[in-house]
């Protein structure tokens, strides 16, 4: 991963200082919302000390049915808390399925506030806990062990992913705003993003008690120690449903999968790719905003699309419902700048026509200096695009082309509706062996100031200087339409605070086209 330069150090200590109070609010809110005593029409919840793996006590609560008869048996969800999240987070929520004949039992995940234990990010203990959790609950609730589903945002989400290829019990699975590919998340492109591993980091630190396995791999991370890269991959291996997709895949539970197009912790990519090797009963959704931001008014008790699916999925595979939602085109879109859904069978039937923007000349930038481009700020820039329509903006004329490569489509007549996963091809000469760059998508209006539509970055290390190497990089997927009469233009610099940079002190960056080897960005649009 490189030394990480002294430019850096300030950028990433602004950012943290910036996210984890972004974090602190936003994981404080669920939890004070959540507070109001449950409906007269049911009964509140039973907190309850749950056994955890290993000895240790989770801190946990128990939603039964109204009016539970002797004997009765009811289908079980089991919810584990978020990242940082306590016991409280999923009331609102629990409250109502418990309504609609549900036993529901939420625990503070290992680590955090009360529970026993350090944070193990989804490592064994915490799949041994799930199990633990689904034993206590049979045999203290009312629960049916043939009906027996899984669920949770973020943190949640990834351990019932898990969960679903560890425990045969498990039917149905609801997993929102998660991770399929851990590593595929926070270091995609081979590249440390930064202000995601400061805000998870920071609330673990804030809200619980980290292993020190989490703690030796995090500086290693931040570090940029290129030494103990193999060894975080490996970490991160162990954490990740891809990697357990056959046991997935074998036990056979019904999953639902939703996230946001601008998830900066999670990345939609990964997502898709790890829901298209399913084999099983499965959903996807995708939607505007950041991590998390989609199922927040949920958490509220607020009317939310994502929980009303997650209701329906599971009434359908854990009740037996007919409610349609399996007749429904699995793939469910909505695009950050149109309120409707659209429906597609697969993931690969998104996007499917593609636009090849010639990527032609040369353009030569200097590195370590933030040319203007950026992706924003961690859960805030694309939860602005998601309730107000802004995401983060750049003046295209303004950038200064010593530091940004700028390319350029021509005007559209009519509207352009990028569907998918736009994808970089271009050649590369570097002055030094490791260099870090940064691709941004944008809408540019007549004016030329331009919306962000996608973004992602690229490192590389162990280059011979002066030697071009070929690049292929994915953008981040995402739905946008660009007005008629708008361009798309591509813009690449070597800075961006949500990201670490490894450019050398001098470092220089060439982008070329040749006619053996042109230079393109491949945009995906859908059916007009």
């Amino acid at each position: 991963m490189g030394r990480p330069y002294p430019a850096l150090r300030t950028t990433a200590s602004i950012a943290t200082a910036a996210v984890l109070f972004a974090g602190a609010a936003l994981t404080a809110a669920p939890a004070a919302a959540a507070l109001p005593a449950a409906p007269a029409s049911a009964p509140g919840p039973e907190f309850r000390d749950i056994p955890g793996s290993g000895g240790i006590t989770l801190k946990g609560n128990v939603f039964t049915p109204a009016g539970a008869e002797p004997g009765s048996k009811h289908p079980l969800i089991v919810l584990p808390t978020s990242w940082g999240m306590p016991q409280f987070e999923y009331f609102a929520q629990a409250q109502e399925l418990a309504d609609s004949g549900y036993v529901v039992v939420s625990y503070t995940s290992r680590g955090f506030w009360l529970s026993g234990g350090e944070i193990e990010v989804a490592g064994p203990p915490d799949l041994a806990d799930v199990t633990s959790v689904i034993d206590w609950a049979l045999a203290s609730t009312p629960s049916d062990p043939d009906r027996i589903g899984m669920g949770g945002v973020s943190y949640g989400a990834g351990i019932s992913l898990l969960a679903a290829g560890h425990d045969k019990r498990i039917k149905a699975v609801v997993a929102l705003s998660g991770w399929a590919d851990l590593i595929d998340s926070i270091y995609s492109g081979r590249t440390q993003h930064v202000q995601a591993a400061a805000l998870l980091g920071g609330a673990g630190l804030l809200t619980g008690r980290p292993s020190e396995e989490l703690s030796r791999t995090l500086a290693g991370f931040l570090g940029s120690d290129l030494a103990k890269e193999g060894d975080m991959i490996a970490w991160g291996k162990k954490r990740s449903p891809a990697a357990f997709l056959d046991e997935i895949n074998a036990n056979g539970a019904a999953v639902m999968m939703g996230n946001a197009w601008g998830d900066t912790i999670f990345p939609p990519n990964q997502y898709a790719s790890f829901y298209e090797k399913l084999t099983g009963p499965k959903r996807l959704e995708f939607r505007p905003g950041d991590h998390a931001t989609a199922e927040a008014t949920g958490l509220l008790g607020l009317p939310n699309d994502t929980w009303t699916d997650a209701h329906r999925w599971f009434d359908r595979y854990l009740k037996g419902e007919r409610n349609g939602i399996d007749q429904e085109p699995p793939v469910q879109l909505k695009s950050r700048t149109d309120g409707g859904y659209e429906g597609y069978p697969d993931w690969k039937s998104v996007g499917t026509a593609q636009e090849r923007i010639a990527l032609d000349g040369t353009q030569r930038i200097l590195a370590n200096i933030d040319s203007g481009a950026n992706g924003g700020l961690v859960m805030l820039s694309n939860a602005l695009d998601q309730f107000v329509k802004l995401p983060p903006l750049a003046s295209v004329p303004l950038l200064p082309r010593a530091f940004a490569g700028v390319w350029q489509s021509g005007k559209y007549a009519a509207p352009q509706r990028i569907r998918g996963t736009a994808r970089l091809h271009t050649t590369v000469t570097a002055n030094e062996e490791s260099g870090t760059f940064v691709a941004y998508l944008y809408d540019e209006g007549p004016l030329g100031l331009g919306k962000l539509v996608s973004n992602a970055p690229y490192t590389f290390h162990g280059r011979t200087p002066g030697r071009p190497f070929p690049v292929d990089l994915e953008l981040f997927s995402t739905a946008y339409d660009v007005p008629a009469g708008h361009r798309l233009t591509l813009v690449i610099d070597t800075v961006d605070p949500l990201y670490i940079e490894h450019n050398p002190t001098g470092s220089q960056l060439t982008f070329s086209s040749s006619p053996a080897d042109p230079s393109y960005l491949s945009v995906p649009l859908g059916k007009k």
